[in-house]
């Protein structure tokens, strides 16, 4: 049970990430970018309105689904790594189609690395570690959450 609470903790950190850009991104460098291509604004919103309901879910799947059941907290890690890994993989492709992890005037460094990276770093190792606690659940757990 210590365990469960534990992951549903964890989980719970990580799958703010999904409200995150929400926050930030909807101003004018981002959204509201009167530079940026219209059908390219229609598609960060897009973006966005999927990750604000993804957060959502993981919230609903986390601390709400009932019956509680362990593979709840299963789906919302892969779901959650499936974001994080989005933004691991527009990380590493970002040179093949002139994309940039620090935007001047706008991200702060932290230690010399771009806020972005620093965040998703903790955010990644917080998954892992809800995985981690994860594996050491039965798969027919139930718990009172």
């Amino acid at each position: 049970m210590n365990n469960i609470r534990t992951a549903q903790v964890l989980l719970t950190l990580t799958a703010l990430e999904f409200f995150g850009p929400i926050l930030r991104d909807i101003n004018a460098t981002h959204a509201l970018n009167p530079e940026w291509v219209g059908h390219a604004r229609l598609h960060l919103i897009w973006l966005l309105a999927f990750m604000g309901l993804s957060g959502v879910v993981n919230l609903w799947l986390i601390w709400f689904r009932r019956p509680f059941e362990v593979r709840n907290l299963r789906l919302s890690v892969a779901w959650q790594a499936c974001n994080l890994g989005g933004f691991w993989v527009s990380v590493v492709l970002a040179p093949a189609y002139g994309g940039r992890v620090t935007m001047p005037d706008t991200h702060v460094h932290i230690f010399g690395i771009d806020e972005n990276v620093v965040a998703f770093t903790v955010l990644s190792a917080l998954l892992l570690a809800a995985a981690a606690v994860l594996r050491r659940a039965p798969v027919a757990a139930r718990a009172h959450a």
